[in-house]
Formats: structure tokens, C-alpha cells, sequence
């Protein structure tokens, strides 16, 4: 079996408990070097996994003809400049979410994808939770009948979470970019691209950030459906996607940390009266078991190795990705100018 063999360039919390063990799991994937600024932290994490290179600068590990891609767990400012490199140097990227933070960074990334003949995906890690996945099923199944309006939430407190060096606390990585992105990413899968936004924000919890803690986006997408994104990094309650997709025939309720997902549709019994069974058939959900695994890494990493070695897109290739971020930056555009906002898809040219 061919294995695809990874640098991992940065070794932060996100690396060291998902990233290298999961893998370290894959039957085609193996982890043949780890780089970090801070090298300790890299050696301590190479002695863990058996894994015997280490360097503390990403460009002597692009040099390597051994290594055949590289993920970068790296903050978010850091991605356009580590990607295009490795991109240009000949390996395949998988680098995290969002893509970049400004339209002009994503579409030097995709142009430089193009140029290099290389994989460039970007970890929009929903596509591969496992709740996510099987509503995309039941809507493509078409139980739901058309869909009219989709919602999803991005609730996470990131209080005390504000990365090694502040990363996030910034003012350019509005929160709705940096985690909201994984929600607006998800919404973009069930309904496709939103053409027009118009957004809210505020910040009322984390009033010491340069950033709005909360954003309210409403979208509007082809064929007449409606959308509606929640982002909150100041909230009190558990991290959570909840989401709700409402068609003509039938609603879906689910979320990325639930073991069951909610359908409801107007009758699931044909012939039954609803005076029989004590209560309207639609007010009955029927609950759907799925697999819990909010981090689905490993999911995401197979799929990147298989598009490498069959030569085929995955799922999560640079124009999702850059599609999903720059409806984030149209989101930011709208309520820092109170205006509606037309999405732009046009990476390529851009730069022509």
C-alpha cells in the first residue's frame, strides 16, 4: 500500500492531542517529521510517536524529497505564507481552518495550488462529522422535500482561550471567520453558495478583544431558500453546532456533539390518526443514532491521502474552502458597514 508521508509543521495543542495520533492511525499516512519555532516542543512530541526528525524551521523540512505533504496546525495568519511555500516547493497541503483572513490570501493560495499541480484542502472538519454526514444523506434523499431555510450555531466560550501569542484575540480574525467558519461551512454544504448576506454584531462578553464576540448573519441562496448563521465566543454553555434544516415535507434537528439526530415529517404512519396515538404525528421525532466525533480528523486525513494517491478533488478542496471564508468576509463587511453584501467566488480572477 502506497503511504503518503506527512511533515506536521507546528505542534500546538490542536497537533499534539488530534493531528499526529490520528495520523499515525491511517494505513496510508505516515508522520516522518514534526517542525515548531519552539523545537523542545517538537522533540518532546517526536519522542511520544517514535518519530525521529524535528526542526524549528519549516523551510529545512520543505527541503526534504521524502516528505510528500504537510499539515499546518498554525495560526491563521500564518497560513498563506507556510502554504504557497510548501504548495511551490512540491508538497501536498492540508492546512487548517479558515483558509486565510482576507479574499486576496485565498486566492494567492488556490492560484499557487494550480501552479504547483498539488492538493490543497482546507480542514473544514464538519464535513466529516459524522451527524453532519448522514443530514446530508437524509436531505439528498429527498424525506425532507424542498428545503426552505437552514440555521447552524457556532457556540464555543473561547474566555480562556486565546492561542499562544494572543493569535486569536486580533482584530482581523473576527470570530465568525475563525470558528464561525466551520457553521457557515456546513450551511454552504446543505444549500450551496449563498449569493447575499447582511449581518449583525456585538461585543458584549469578551469586551477586552478587539473583536464582535457574537454575529447574527442572514444569507440568502439560490432558488429562493434562506439561511442563517450564529456565531457566540463569549457564550456560557457547552460548545456546540446545533443546526436545523426545514424543507416542505419535513424538518432535521442535529448537532456535532449529540449521539442522535431529529427528524420530523407531518405523518410517519400512513392511516394512523393522530387521535390514536394521543398527539400530531409531527410533533413525534424520530431519532436517528450517529457516531459522536466532533474532531473527525482522521476522516478528514484519509480522504486528503486518497485524493493524493487516486489523483481525484477532496471533498474539502481550496475552492470550498475559500468559498466558505469569503462568505465570512462578506459577513464582516456587512455589519461593519451595515450593508448588504454580494458573496465573490471569483479566486482565479482576481489575479488575472
Amino acid at each position: 500500500m502506497k503511504k503518503i508521508r506527512f511533515g506536521v509543521i507546528g505542534v500546538g495543542s490542536f497537533a499534539s492531542a488530534c493531528q499526529i495520533k490520528d495520523l499515525q492511525k491511517i494505513d496510508n499516512a505516515e508522520v516522518v517529521a514534526l517542525c515548531d519555532i519552539i523545537k523542545e516542543k517538537a522533540e518532546e512530541q517526536a519522542k511520544i510517536y517514535g518519530i525521529s526528525s524535528v526542526y524549528d524551521d519549516y523551510h529545512a523540512l520543505l527541503a526534504r524529497d521524502d516528505i510528500d505533504a504537510v499539515t499546518l496546525p498554525v495560526p491563521d495568519q500564518l497560513h498563506r505564507k507556510i502554504a504557497i511555500d510548501a504548495l511551490l516547493a512540491g508538497k501536498h497541503v492540508l492546512c487548517e481552518k479558515p483558509m486565510a483572513l482576507t479574499f486576496e490570501d485565498c486566492a494567492a493560495m488556490v492560484q499557487a495550488e494550480k501552479e504547483s499541480g498539488k492538493h490543497l484542502m482546507i480542514g473544514q472538519i464538519g464535513r466529516y462529522t459524522p451527524a453532519f454526514v448522514k443530514a446530508k444523506e437524509i436531505l439528498d434523499s429527498g424525506v425532507l422535500g424542498k428545503i426552505f431555510f437552514v440555521e447552524s450555531e457556532y457556540a464555543h466560550d473561547y474566555t480562556k482561550t486565546g492561542g499562544q501569542g494572543g493569535w486569536r484575540i486580533t482584530p482581523e480574525r473576527e470570530p465568525i471567520i475563525g470558528g464561525g467558519c466551520h457553521a457557515v461551512d456546513l450551511i454552504r454544504m446543505l444549500a450551496g453558495n449563498p449569493e447575499e448576506v447582511f449581518a449583525y454584531a456585538n461585543n458584549l462578553s469578551l469586551t477586552k478583544w478587539p473583536i464582535h464576540d457574537c454575529t447574527i448573519a442572514i444569507m440568502k441562496f439560490p432558488d429562493g431558500v434562506i439561511g442563517k448563521v450564529m456565531t457566540s465566543v463569549g457564550c456560557k454553555r457547552h460548545y456546540t453546532m446545533r443546526s436545523v434544516l426545514y424543507g416542505t415535507k419535513g424538518t432535521l434537528v442535529f448537532d456535532n456533539k449529540s449521539s442522535y439526530i431529529s427528524l420530523y415529517q407531518e405523518r410517519f404512519i400512513p392511516g394512523e390518526t393522530d387521535q390514536y396515538l394521543g398527539c400530531k404525528q409531527q410533533d413525534i421525532a424520530l431519532t436517528i443514532p450517529v457516531e459522536v466525533n466532533n474532531h473527525n480528523f482522521a476522516g478528514e486525513a484519509r480522504d486528503f491521502c486518497n485524493a493524493i494517491i487516486e489523483g481525484k478533488p477532496a471533498i474539502a478542496g481550496s475552492i470550498e474552502g475559500a468559498s466558505t471564508a469569503s462568505v465570512c468576509f462578506s459577513i464582516v463587511e456587512s455589519f461593519r458597514t451595515g450593508n448588504k453584501v454580494k458573496v465573490r467566488y471569483d479566486f482565479t480572477d482576481s489575479l488575472s
